[in-house]
């Protein structure tokens, strides 16, 4: 599939940018609701009453910021170039087999994580090492998808999410 080429400034909103996102993570096999499942299973132990509204919006309100938008578009684009042949090696080789000492992937979903702070990054850490859900789907490997950012990115969101909930949990802003 290819990707269209969009106009100057087309995706100058951040809202814009969160449909396309939405749109790419879908193209990839994954849904906002399969994220918010992952929120609702980090978050149900320590939040009274968490509802999976409340689990998708945080998740939606995580896809708004231009961060994550932007990590979330060039990781999939770089796990896309990798499927098609179209990276240099050993990159391409690297990326391929989801190398264990290429951790650029974490990198870049830890960008995403530290957006509402350290809990975050425990929450990734749980994500990333267990790989419920939707993650696990991604990481098996059953296909001829490369999706070496794509796991990362997804607990990374997962983990966003999870971390502004409890922020809010505890700031009394949950209704």
């Amino acid at each position: 599939m290819s990707v269209a080429q969009p106009k100057e400034n087309q995706y100058a909103g951040s809202l814009l940018l969160k449909q396309l996102v939405i749109a790419w993570l879908e193209r990839r096999g994954v849904t906002l609701e399969d994220i918010a499942r992952l929120v609702y299973e980090v978050q149900q132990k320590y939040i009274r009453d968490l509802t999976m509204a409340a689990c998708r919006e945080s998740v939606e309100r995580v896809l708004e910021k231009r961060e994550v938008q932007n990590a979330i578009l060039t990781g999939i684009a770089i796990d896309e170039l990798a499927e098609k042949g179209q990276l240099a090696e050993p990159l391409a080789t690297m990326l391929r087999n989801d190398d264990g000492l290429y951790g650029i992937d974490e990198v870049m979903a830890l960008s995403i994580v530290n957006i509402y702070g350290s809990i975050g990054f425990t929450n990734f850490g749980y994500l990333d090492k267990v790989k419920p859900g939707i993650i696990g789907v991604v990481n098996s490997k059953k296909n001829e998808k490369v999706n070496t950012f794509l796991d990362d990115l997804v607990a990374a969101i997962a983990a966003a999410a999870s971390s502004r909930l409890a922020h809010r949990d505890r700031d009394g802003l949950l209704k």
